[in-house]
């Protein structure tokens, strides 16, 4: 069974850094991909950031390219997401995701509809 534990959220101010964790359990992850997903108050879930686990081929959303930064750790099966330049619009729970890739093209996996697996999620607030 994968399980999926996200840490790291907290309360920061405009301009200032997280980091986000993953710690993935359950399985080997070759051929997963890993998505990082924010919800906001009233908001539909939106796609943040993604990477392959094997090759580690990544993809930002608009919002958020230049100044986030996915990785992961193979070794530690941890999946990171270096939030830098934070906004206020940047509040939200933040999800960590993960899906066997059945199709090879990441943009599919911007739809968290394409998720087996989640996390409970981890707050982060950017205060003004």
């Amino acid at each position: 069974q994968v399980q999926l534990v996200e840490s790291g959220g907290g309360l920061v101010q405009t301009g200032g850094s997280l980091r986000l964790s993953c710690a993935a359990s359950g399985r080997t992850f070759s051929g997963y991909v890993m998505g990082w997903f924010r919800q906001a108050p009233g908001k539909e879930r939106e796609f943040v950031a993604l990477i392959k686990w094997s090759g580690g081929s990544t993809s930002y959303a608009d919002s958020v390219q230049g100044r986030f930064i996915i990785s992961r750790d193979t070794a530690k099966n941890t999946v990171y997401l270096q939030m830098n330049r934070l906004k206020p619009e940047d509040t939200a729970v933040y999800y960590c995701a993960a899906q066997d890739m059945i199709f090879h093209t990441l943009s599919y996996y911007y739809d968290p509809r394409t998720y087996g697996y989640w996390g409970q999620g981890t707050q982060v607030t950017v205060s003004s």
